[in-house]
C-alpha cells in the first residue's frame, strides 16, 4: 500500500479549468491528497476569487502546497502574491519548476492554461513536486522577502489609521 503524500489545494478560472483536472488526475495518480476549491466548469469567473482561496488555504499548513491556472498564469500569480506569505511562482518550464522551489521555496505553482500540453505539465508538476528548498544563501533572500511584506503591512495599516 502506497502512503499518502501531503495535501495540494487546486484552484482555476474558467481558462485554466481545462489544466486543473488534468493536474487533478496526475496528482491522484501519483498518491497525493488533492483539495480542489474550483471552478467546477468552463462558466467564465475571475482568477483572483480562487487565487485568494488556494493562497488562504496553503498558508493553514506548512506542509500543503499549492497548484493555481489560468489564462496565462499571470493573472493569478500576481493575485496570489498580493497575500503575504505565499510565494506563487509562475512556471513554464522543468528548471524554472526545479528553481522555484530549490531557490525561493514556492508554495504555489502557477500554469498557464493557453496553450496546454499535457507533456509540458506533467513534466512541469513532477519535478515542482518533486524538487525541495536547499537553504543556505535562499534563506537569507527569503528572510528579506518577509522583511519587504512585513514593511508595507505596516505602512499600509499606519496609512489607513491615519485617514
Amino acid at each position: 500500500m502506497l502512503l499518502e503524500k501531503q495535501t495540494i489545494i487546486l484552484g482555476a478560472d474558467h481558462a485554466g479549468f481545462r489544466i486543473k483536472e488534468y493536474v487533478k488526475g496526475l496528482l491522484r495518480r501519483m498518491n497525493y491528497k488533492v483539495q480542489d476549491v474550483g471552478t467546477f466548469s468552463r462558466k467564465r469567473v475571475d482568477y483572483p476569487d480562487y487565487a485568494e482561496k488556494v493562497s488562504l488555504l496553503v498558508l493553514k499548513d506548512t506542509e500543503r502546497k499549492g497548484i493555481l491556472a489560468c489564462g496565462t498564469g499571470i493573472g493569478a500569480s500576481i493575485a496570489a502574491n498580493k497575500v503575504p506569505g505565499i510565494r506563487a511562482a509562475l512556471v513554464a518550464d522543468e528548471n524554472s519548476a526545479r528553481l522555484s522551489r530549490e531557490h525561493n521555496d514556492a508554495n504555489i505553482l502557477v500554469l498557464g492554461g493557453r496553450p496546454f500540453s499535457e507533456s509540458r505539465v506533467r513534466k512541469i508538476v513532477r519535478v515542482w513536486l518533486r524538487s525541495k528548498f536547499k537553504g543556505g544563501r535562499h534563506k537569507k533572500r527569503l528572510r528579506k522577502i518577509s522583511k519587504i511584506e512585513e514593511r508595507n503591512m505596516t505602512f499600509l495599516c499606519e496609512a489607513e489609521a491615519s485617514n
